[in-house]
């Protein structure tokens, strides 16, 4: 396998996008196979989204990922009335019922067992958690631009444009003045979403456009003040697979090949890429070494290890670092000098893989999810999640951007710009409050 390694020729998940067909006798970077798993299903489960630098080819490709081809956005319909649920659990047995006749209504028109389904809070929850980020939009916008620029709202990852609608509604009932001077942009990789997105918008004529590109091909200045939604997308940005050496602690880079027959092989180099040895560099420099030492192995504790155990794997578990995280604050810090960034995303997730960092790998089959322990699947058919650590990626942020920021839980960040009561069941409990508890959010201040 070594010589094939060295045969079989690099491949990237950009030089991957024209290909119609799964690639065989190839290698990529770990990040690079995560990509192009958003094509057919690949493995999910009740975790939620996840991946890897290598894998964004499993993902993200335009004719086998998971996203362009398998993926469908859960609609609940009518919003949901809280206010006449008698606890929470009911909400549970409600949503559960309309998740069936939604499949049901699909399957009517053509079954699939292998149907890949997944919901955001925005649709869940729907106008309550769209107005909370509007209101903070524009609070936030009179403090610090009104009136002397426009209201400027780029969205990254828009789904099917529930979020932007539920903004400029708002908008434009409590504050039409505003709304006259708000322009919002969608920012999307995925053709039909985009198309969902067009069709969603022609309710707010001249003020929404869409641009059908990745964020990382990004290459228009934006010198105005503006703010930069991203709502639940760094969890399926790929990452690097990462593996220390127990003497060195050197960093190896995690690699995929592909054979003849459509396997995966996986392979650490010590030879690291440019974006990896970036991340690894800043986050030393920005980060106290607790934050991030799980994987690393103390001098004491390794050479105990050497003499009580001489057998042991010479590489540590793997760490999956965000290193397209870290590219997309570079297009922030480049394009959008005067941004305001608004993220959130999860903090944990249940039923990870091995290692440091983790994602969830997951496929749905005959309405059940199952979730997978490796990233390394049939590209399309899963879905990769991955937590976010937002200890780590707030002072990244900081130092690639000169911005402070302010990091809350989802809890905390709705209590201040939610309604509520609105969302608040008969015996009290809040599902927007309790839900999504393993999130938060990255504010620029």
């Amino acid at each position: 396998m070594s010589e094939e390694f060295k045969k079989y020729p690099m491949m990237t998940a950009k030089s991957l996008r024209s290909r119609r067909e799964r690639p065989r006798r190839v290698k990529m970077l770990t990040r690079d196979f995560i990509e192009g798993l958003r094509n057919p299903p690949y493995y999910l489960t009740q975790c939620s989204k996840l991946m890897v630098w290598g894998a964004i080819d499993s993902l993200y490709n335009p004719h086998y990922g998971y996203f362009s081809t398998q993926a469908t956005i859960f609609s609940p319909g009518e919003p949901f009335n809280f206010n006449d649920l008698s606890d929470e659990p009911a909400f549970h047995r409600a949503l559960g019922d309309r998740y069936t006749t939604f499949e049901d209504n699909l399957d009517a028109i053509a079954y699939d067992p292998t149907r890949q389904l997944w919901h955001t809070p925005t649709s869940l929850f729907r106008p309550y958690y769209g107005e909370a980020v509007a209101r903070y939009l524009v609070t936030n916008y009179k403090l610090t631009q009104y009136p002397y620029h426009d209201l400027i709202i780029y969205e990254m990852g828009a789904g099917n444009g529930e979020l932007m609608q539920n903004v400029l509604d708002y908008i434009q009932v409590y504050h039409p003045d505003i709304y006259e001077r708000t322009r919002y942009k969608v920012i999307e990789i995925s053709s039909s979403l985009a198309e969902l997105q067009r069709k969603a918008s022609q309710n707010y004529p001249g003020k929404v456009e869409i641009v059908n590109q990745s964020i990382f091909s990004w290459s228009s200045y934006t010198p105005q003040p503006c703010f930069f939604l991203a709502l639940e997308v760094f969890d399926n940005f790929p990452h690097d697979s990462v593996r220390y050496h127990p003497n060195s602690n050197a960093p190896l880079q995690g690699h995929v090949l592909i054979d003849s027959s459509g396997d995966f092989y996986e392979f650490y180099l010590p030879n690291l890429d440019p974006l990896a040895s970036s991340y690894l560099q800043t986050r030393a420099q920005v980060c106290s070494h607790g934050s991030y030492s799980s994987t690393l192995i103390p001098p004491l504790r390794k050479r105990i290890a050497q003499l009580l155990t001489p057998f042991a794997p010479n590489l540590t578990e793997a760490e999956y670092i965000p290193t397209k995280l870290l590219q997309f604050f570079n297009i922030l810090a480049d394009y959008f000098p005067a941004h305001k960034l608004l993220a959130a995303d999860f903090h944990s997730l249940p039923d990870t893989i091995a290692g440091t960092n983790a994602p969830v790998v997951q496929t749905r089959y005959e309405r059940k999810t199952i979730c997978v322990s490796t990233p390394f699947v049939q590209q399309g058919f899963f879905d990769i999640l991955f937590p976010t650590p937002f200890d780590q990626v707030s002072a990244i942020y900081s130092a690639v951007t000169g911005k402070l920021t302010r990091v809350l839980s989802h809890e905390e960040y709705l209590s201040r710009w939610a309604y509520v009561e609105d969302t608040q069941t008969r015996n009290g409990e809040n599902p927007l409050l309790s839900w999504y508890r393993n999130a938060s959010v990255l504010t620029t201040i």
